[in-house]
């Protein structure tokens, strides 16, 4: 009996952790294709590119809990194939590990823009602790940065770039920010707010390359302009890992397709992160999401399916963003949309919109309002159960504390 997971970051972690504190005592093997111990992906974007966050405080665990636990590391290593039929993988280095139960938890990679000269130096990704480590030295007051997409991970880029003194410019080739995860509002809110630190946003950009000699110099625009750049920052979106699951005949659909324990069309492989299509009967539907605390709870649920005491994952899905002084917290993920009704004043940094499909609480948005997040997402649980009428009037009224509407 033994358990190998492929992926050392948040979900192949939690796993781990969770299959010891159930009680197993057999083996494990962790696989990581990075040379680091399993760390934090969201401060990279954040405090640990402004160089406000030490290295060794974004490891989750120090190397002796991998000793103390019997887990075998294997970082800067990649896996070949898997062989599901005669469950065992195959590393690059041409050694062969033997499997009871496996873990797919291989996360997912920035989708490249693939445009002339994007070999040129200075033009980064922004997904792992290397691409940091590589684009901080060019921090540097008075450089010019590009970022290309309007998305969380490169408006935190541009946020911290903006602190420092650099000129920024933000690129987006929608209409507006944010346009595939956020409602116009909130766009509209992140567009004043780095407007008022002086970074340059320009949406329905049309991009032709980039320009420079070795290093990057400038974005060539489609009009004939050229802007100027020291360096570029593209995050255009993420793409799941799937590639082992996919020749190994594993189902797929955007994603490693699980069910709520996290296991895949085999029965003895499982399934955990960003890679992942789950079921979510909270939301009634399946998707695949891209947060640490997905990440975390399908860990726990795969764990729990492998130590026989199924634990299954349904969670209203839930993220967070930093940038400058302003705190967004978001919860579900609705689909569509019927009614909204605002809390505060989002021409403020403190406000909350909730979202409603029917009469349904589906969504909540909160900017620094803690308290608004935390009850919107149990309302937005109960709603979907049917143990919960909302009242909007209440959710509007701000004499009303937000603790007192699960009442």
């Amino acid at each position: 009996m033994s358990v190998i997971i492929i992926g050392a970051g948040q979900a192949g972690l939690q796993s781990i952790v969770s299959l010891r504190q159930s009680g197993y005592t057999q083996a494990i093997t962790l696989i990581g294709d990075e040379a680091y111990l399993p760390y934090q992906r969201p401060p990279l974007s954040k405090a640990y590119l402004s160089g406000k966050m030490e290295r060794d405080r974004l490891f989750l665990k120090p190397e002796t809990f991998f000793t103390e636990n019997n887990v075998t590391l294997k970082l800067d290593t990649r896996v070949a194939s898997l062989d599901a039929g005669a469950k065992t993988v195959a590393l690059e280095s041409g050694e062969s590990l033997a499997y009871e139960d496996l873990i797919i938890a291989t996360g997912s990679r920035p989708r490249r823009l693939d445009l002339p000269g994007r070999d040129l130096g200075n033009i980064f990704d922004l997904r792992g602790m290397a691409d940091i480590d590589a684009m901080q030295p060019h921090f540097i007051a008075g450089k010019k940065l590009v970022v290309i997409g309007g998305g969380y991970i490169g408006l935190e880029a541009a946020a911290v770039a903006a602190d420092m003194g650099l000129q920024v410019h933000v690129l987006e080739a929608a209409p507006r920010l944010l346009a595939r995860v956020a409602e116009p509002e909130i766009s509209a809110f992140y567009d004043r707010i780095h407007k008022a630190r002086n970074v340059t946003i320009i949406t329905q950009s049309n991009i032709e390359g980039f320009v420079g000699e070795a290093n990057v110099s400038g974005i060539q625009m489609a009009d004939g302009t050229v802007i100027d750049a020291d360096i570029v920052i593209t995050g255009i979106g993420i793409l799941p890992n799937i590639e082992l699951a996919q020749a190994a005949g594993l189902s797929l659909d955007n994603g490693i397709v699980v069910n709520e324990l996290g296991q895949t069309s085999d029965t003895h492989i499982y399934a955990a992160g960003d890679c992942t299509q789950h079921p979510n009967n909270v939301l009634g539907r399946t998707l695949r999401l891209e947060s640490v605390p997905n990440a975390i709870e399908q860990g726990k649920a795969v764990a729990s399916a492998i130590c026989g005491a199924p634990k299954p994952y349904h969670q209203v899905p839930w993220f967070w963003s930093d940038q400058y002084d302003v705190k967004l917290q978001i919860a579900g993920v609705p689909t569509q949309i019927d009614h909204k009704v605002l809390r505060g004043d989002d021409t403020s940094n403190s406000f909350a919109w909730f979202y409603f499909t029917g009469d349904q609480l589906t969504g909540v948005t909160a900017v620094n309002r803690p308290a608004e997040f935390m009850a919107g997402r149990i309302l937005i649980e109960k709603s979907a159960k049917g143990e919960a009428t909302i009242d909007r009037d209440a959710l509007t009224d701000e004499t009303i504390k937000p603790k007192s509407w699960m009442q």
